[in-house]
């Protein structure tokens, strides 16, 4: 039987190196199945929007405060326990309808939709106001959920 001796030559500065490349690898590899899971806040969310026609809104106004260019322009929801009575604007200045021309059209579309769906469900909108349109239904979405958010503080008194 013959042995040989072998030696191993480790470089303790490519192991360090390894090592950080192997760590940042798996933390990569966490981050990515993080990111590209679905999230369940947001089927909620979604399932309780859907469900907004069966559901009952505590009557009142609800208001949501936009911000555009250092002017507060506020959306109004009034509804009743069941239906959206009505949708406006509140505090649009002058400047401010001048700075942003679709904003009066985009939102009348919009609320004469809402209140015919009584849903936030089908809405549609043209291409030439498509982000005008997201930020005034994000708002009169923040509104209804205020409505609803208060049906559920009422159900646990």
């Amino acid at each position: 039987m013959s042995s040989k001796t072998k030696i191993v030559v480790l470089h303790v500065k490519e192991l360090i190196y390894t090592g950080i490349f192997a760590a940042l690898g798996i933390l990569f590899i966490i981050l990515l199945i993080i990111m590209f899971l679905p999230k369940e806040e947001k089927k909620a969310t979604v399932s309780t929007m859907t469900q907004t026609t069966e559901n009952t809104y505590v009557p009142g106004v609800y208001t949501t405060s936009l911000i555009l260019n250092d002017n507060v322009v506020e959306i109004e929801v009034t509804v009743d326990e069941t239906n959206i009575n009505s949708i406006r604007l509140v505090n649009l200045d002058e400047a401010v309808a001048t700075m942003y021309p679709l904003i009066q059209p985009s939102f009348e579309d919009l609320a004469d939709q809402i209140i015919k769906n009584q849903s936030l469900e089908g809405i549609t909108y043209a291409d030439d106001s498509k982000y005008t349109s997201i930020i005034l239904l994000d708002a009169i979405t923040s509104s209804l959920n205020k409505a609803l958010e208060n049906v559920g503080d009422e159900e646990e008194e």
